[in-house]
């Protein structure tokens, strides 16, 4: 199979088995979506859902993270990984948005790496979910299924697999494809222990061919 048949053929099976695809985070704007990827680091989204509810409550804005403190941040968000450097990076990063950009999270990529705790994945986030802004986030549940199935080929580093990927799917599906493959990657294709068996992708999934050739 080529690359090109692979891709075909998994995004036509997407399209029929998934046309919904979207972020699990529960966010009402580009602040609390922010808020929330920057916590999702190495935390599931079902532990982040539950913090950023009174998080959000007791800080709703960019002005009232800004002038909050460590402390304060900190007793919202311990029970999700490292809550001390995220508090910080909270902090700073609504600090940064006030001075540098009129207190508006910017939708530009270069821009929102700037921002304290703000990487390429956070950004594409961002930018594709809160922005529909063509982006396509590399996290480590894309990473691991693109390579799986055959989708990327050696890559080494999120930015290798998205280059592959956004060079073989069209634009238009960059936000939804990004969902796709985390969803999958998520429920079926886990890191652990694929479930191989139920997935409707295996006939054309390079590493399901190599187990039973």
């Amino acid at each position: 199979m080529t690359k090109k048949d692979r891709f075909d053929k998994v995004i036509d099976w997407f399209q029929l088995n998934m046309p919904v695809a979207e972020t699990e985070l529960d966010y009402a704007n580009p602040y609390e979506l922010m808020v929330s990827v920057i916590l999702s680091a190495q935390c599931t989204d079902k532990r982040v859902n539950v913090i950023t509810p009174p998080f959000f409550e007791e800080i709703p804005d960019i002005d009232s993270l800004a002038n909050s403190t460590q402390e304060k941040v900190f007793n919202f968000i311990k029970s999700c990984s490292y809550p001390n450097n995220k508090a910080k990076h909270l902090i700073a990063a609504a600090q940064k948005i006030i001075k540098d950009f009129d207190s508006v999270i910017p939708d530009d990529i270069d821009d929102l790496q700037t921002i304290p705790g703000i990487g390429r994945k956070t950004a594409s986030v961002i930018l594709s979910v809160a922005y529909n802004k063509p982006a396509f986030a590399v996290d480590t549940h894309v990473f691991r299924v693109a390579e799986r199935i055959g989708l990327s080929t050696n890559a080494k580093t999120p930015l290798a697999t998205e280059q592959q990927l956004t060079k073989n799917i069209p634009m238009k599906l960059w936000p939804i494809a990004h969902h796709w493959l985390i969803l999958h990657g998520r429920y079926v294709c886990q890191a652990r222990k694929p479930k191989c068996e139920s997935c409707g992708l295996s006939i054309y999934c390079r590493y399901f061919q190599k187990g039973i050739s």
